[in-house]
């Protein structure tokens, strides 16, 4: 009998015929593209150029012009009366951005589990986050407000759009194919960033021969992320297909309502799932540790190192094609000993890379590039198979409640790693121990992460273990 919906309930019907199949992998292919789509933002713009730009203009502000690896600003700017260092502000930036998600996301999951209209939320964030992008090409001069602003506004809904898009995970992929599919998608966003990452190097680089300022260069490749961010959502937009909400709880009238005291309602029947919320937190440190070394690279890079504009966007590059690999790779590794026993080995893998970090002498190119490989190679790997193994880890119909959770301390959101990174650097005006401060957070993620025992985990929110964990 054919079943087209054993591929939704994650199990795998041997009746289920070959049209309904390539359907099947035809709505997997699109959703894959969001990834492809969004990551134009999380690179172009939230990794490589928007952090030092928005630094350059708060320096502006601060000191009347940008400072330099020698001869840094140390004009402190006032916001709400505090004394922020130039340096700083990104860092603080995030993690407003991610203390208003606390309170967002929840709201958004909740809507989320109690529609049939996922993909038109998913699409809706990311069209907003794309206007506030895009709005980014007229920050300029010393106006470091507007930056900020956009900045957060973005974050706010890149999140938004991510905690749908994950959900859907749970609806496009039965649990044996989860790693797979999540790595693919994180693959090939790795594949597009990087093709647009080379195009803005190109732009940033020459930017003499197409007569226009490095600043100039610098504002319209964050239009051309935001406009690819964008365009390409129309791909899952129109490919995904909705699906009626399962294990609907309460008034679908109150849901807003309701979605404001959801943070605190999960958390506390959470606590009915041990092995999930162990696992959730050790998400929150290790994740911490990737998103601030992703936000601080260019920072860095920059500040601390030395290096121009062009070398790190190039460094970025080589670390999207090598993640484009290391995620496939970290797929197939999976697939032979389970995505927790490999993530593990990432964090091996991402402790001896912060280490590394410290003792990068300013100026040498070559090390700098040696130690964004070893980045670029655990990078996606470790992100792609935390999502799917999560993605088993939540009871049934309520996918895009705890990937609410999830996306607090995801791409882009992190708040106690870029707030200890932003502390550290203010105490000692150096970025050398703030990046080695990161190391505490791969360490309790790896501690806890042991402690995860999958086979219950999987069984106590209900779901059917994939073959090979």
């Amino acid at each position: 009998m054919n079943d087209p919906d054993a591929l939704d309930s994650g199990r795998t019907d041997p009746g289920v015929d070959e049209l309904t199949l390539q359907a099947h992998r035809r709505e997997q292919r699109a959703w894959y593209f969001y990834d492809w789509a969004n990551s134009a933002y999380v690179t172009s713009i939230a990794t490589v150029l928007f952090a030092p730009y928005l630094t350059s203009v708060a320096e502006t502000a601060a000191c009347g012009a940008p400072g330099t690896a020698d001869d840094p600003c140390r004009t402190d700017l006032a916001v709400l009366g505090l004394q922020v260092s130039p340096g700083s502000l990104v860092f603080y930036v995030v993690t407003v951005a991610t203390v208003f998600s606390a309170l967002i996301l929840p709201v958004v999951g909740a809507i989320a589990d109690r529609s049939a209209h996922k993909k038109q939320l998913m699409a809706g964030f990311a069209w907003l986050g794309t206007l506030a992008a895009a709005s980014m090409f007229f920050v300029q001069g010393g106006g470091w407000e507007l930056g900020a602003a956009l900045l957060l506004v973005a974050n706010i809904c890149l999140g938004s759009s991510l905690v749908v898009y994950d959900a859907i995970l749970c609806e496009v992929a039965t649990p044996d194919e989860r790693d797979g599919v999540s790595s693919r998608g994180w693959a090939l966003g790795y594949l597009g960033g990087g093709l647009l990452l080379a195009l803005n190097l190109g732009l940033v680089s020459l930017h003499d021969q197409f007569g226009l300022s490095q600043g100039m260069a610098v504002r319209v490749s964050l239009l051309s992320a935001a406009v690819w961010w964008g365009g390409f959502t129309l791909i899952p937009y129109l490919g995904l297909r909705n699906r009626a909400p399962t294990a609907v709880r309460g008034d679908r009238r109150g849901v807003v309502r309701d979605g404001f005291g959801q943070l605190f309602a999960t958390l506390r029947e959470a606590r009915a799932y041990p092995m999930t919320l162990t696992f959730l937190v050790a998400y929150l440190f290790y994740n911490d540790g990737i998103q601030t070394v992703i936000v601080s690279a260019s920072v860095y890079g920059e500040k601390q190192l030395g290096f121009d504009t062009g070398v790190l966007i190039a460094t970025i590059l080589l670390v999207q094609f090598v993640a484009f690999g290391g995620a496939l790779l970290f797929g197939r590794i999976a697939q032979r000993v389970g995505s927790r026993r490999t993530i593990l080995g990432g964090l091996l893998v991402w402790m001896g890379v912060v280490c590394a970090g410290f003792f990068l002498p300013a100026g040498r190119l070559l090390p700098f590039l040696a130690l964004a490989v070893a980045i670029g190679v655990v990078l996606g790997g470790t992100q792609a198979l935390s999502r799917s193994f999560f993605s088993l880890l939540i009871p049934r119909g309520r996918e895009a409640e705890y990937f609410s959770l999830y996306q607090a301390c995801e791409r882009g959101t992190s708040w106690l790693g870029t707030l200890v990174f932003g502390l550290v650097h203010q105490l000692t005006d150096s970025y050398r121990p703030a990046i080695v401060a990161l190391v505490l957070f791969f360490a309790v993620g790896f501690w806890l992460l042991i402690k995860v025992d999958p086979r219950r985990a999987i069984a106590d929110a209900g779901n059917r273990p994939p073959a090979v964990l």
